[in-house]
């Protein structure tokens, strides 16, 4: 018990890590845009802070007319910009005359830039790492026709919609699948049916309205993957200390039958041994060099024979089950690829958006916080190519979300630097004092409930 709670820390303190530099690099690169562009516009930074400060701070020193810190509270960070109403609602410094190196004394152009500039970055980080990993560990991609044996479905809920294991998924919402990994992001977001080929006949699966609701409460209790390639129940390692091993088992066999049972593919193999426990005594039937042979057992472990099956996607390439390729880019290759690959992330989240704000689809079950963001860690090994990933659509995610006409994110600043300049007129200081106490009252309602959600299930 000791040990198992020791693993369950360490990878939950593995994910807290990964997720905090992610939080840091992003919030860092956000606040430099508004930083660089305020001091190009002669305006004066005052604070510049990574993290929130209120009391106090873990550390800051100040160069030149700026305050440089990290605060205590992971909420975010700030840069303080002299004659700006923000998060510090600094009203004595807005009682005074306007200075020249005030923020409301520039033009609004100049002032509509410094509040893009933090969004800008982030999409320009987008685009530089998922280009780095097109460059470094290339795109990876597995065909969706080329699934010899289709899928299978590890939850309940596909086979409740009409899905049955060895269906291939050719079209959703009327639109081609192309790639195996896409088949689960655009389930979450499909509108209307799912077109399947099973055995050699097209199947049209209509979806329900509020599946993504569905799939996001299934996701939170799944210890595994929803969907994964059907493959058949190839031995591909057996240790010689092992009672498979002793009984006959060896590396190459392929597993047909238990107890007479055929069992051809690995999700039958799963099912038939789930109900088998530690002393119980199985016939497995295998095929070596096309020579059926009987091996009797008795287990050693709970519903497991022994052995490791084809895992990684080169294994499963090599045996046939699919084709996978890996294309590495040039940097001038990597540039537009990274442009297009972001586009892609943008849009797939802007469908989620849309489901969010539609209470039918029961998507708002899915609003989560630090815990779901930390979820999508690895937290078996730190994983480079997997956490700039995430660190690119949290980017996104970032840089969306900030641009939502929202008093207190950079898209409510936005606005009503728009309207100033279509109207000629500049709303007054006593209405951006009570519009940023309302956008910062909503935004931590928000985060109350997506914390929340994460820890009690407040959307359910």
């Amino acid at each position: 018990m000791v040990n198992l709670l020791a693993i369950n820390w360490g990878s939950v303190g593995l994910q807290a890590a990964q997720l905090l530099l992610s939080l840091s690099i992003l919030i860092i690169l956000h606040e430099f845009g508004h930083f660089i562009t305020a001091k190009i516009f002669k305006c004066r930074v005052e604070k510049f802070y990574l993290f929130f400060d209120p009391w106090f701070s873990v550390f800051k020193k100040k160069v030149g007319e700026t305050v440089y810190g990290i605060g205590w509270l992971p909420l975010g960070g700030y840069v303080k910009i002299a004659g700006m109403v923000d998060e510090s609602m600094d009203k004595e410094q807005m009682k005074q005359p306007p200075q020249p190196w005030e923020f409301r004394s520039k033009p609004a152009w100049q002032r509509l830039i410094i509040m893009v500039a933090g969004v800008t970055v982030n999409i320009i980080l987008a685009f530089f790492i998922y280009a780095m990993i097109l460059m470094v560990w290339g795109e990876k991609k597995i065909p969706a026709d080329s699934l010899k044996y289709g899928i299978t479905f590890n939850d309940s809920i596909f086979k409740d919609l009409g899905f049955k294991n060895g269906d291939r998924v050719v079209a959703i919402d009327g639109k081609p699948v192309e790639a195996y990994t896409d088949i689960l992001k655009r389930l979450v977001v499909v509108d209307h049916d799912v077109t399947v080929m099973r055995d050699g006949k097209s199947v049209s699966l209509p979806m329900p309205v509020d599946l993504i609701g569905t799939l996001v409460e299934k996701r939170r209790k799944a210890d595994g993957p929803m969907i994964s390639p059907r493959t058949t129940v190839i031995v591909m390692n057996v240790e010689d200390t092992t009672a498979a091993f002793k009984a006959g088992l060896r590396k190459g066999d392929q597993v047909v039958a238990i107890d007479n049972i055929p069992t051809i593919f690995y999700d039958e193999f799963s099912e038939e041994m789930h109900n088998k426990g530690i002393g119980d005594s199985i016939t497995l039937t295998v095929k070596r060099n096309g020579a059926s042979v009987a091996i009797p057992m008795v287990l050693e472990f709970d519903g497991k024979v022994g052995f490791n099956a084809p895992a990684t996607p080169e294994q499963l390439d090599s045996l046939g089950f699919y084709s996978y390729s890996i294309k590495k880019y040039s940097f001038f290759e990597a540039i537009p690829g990274g442009v297009r690959r972001s586009g892609e992330e943008l849009g797939f989240y802007i469908d989620q958006f849309k489901k969010i704000l539609s209470p039918s689809t029961g998507a708002y079950k899915g609003v989560g916080g630090f815990k779901a963001m930390g979820s999508v860690f690895s937290g078996v090994s730190w994983d480079w190519e997997h956490f700039w990933t995430i660190t690119a659509f949290f980017s996104i995610i970032l840089a969306f979300m900030n641009l939502l006409p929202i008093p207190a994110l950079d898209g409510g600043h936005v606005l009503f630097t728009l309207v100033e300049m279509v109207t000629k007129r500049k709303p007054s200081e006593k209405f951006l004092e009570y519009a940023q106490i309302i956008g910062m009252v909503l935004l931590l309602a928000l985060m109350l409930y997506a914390n929340g959600n994460d820890w009690f299930g407040w959307g359910k």
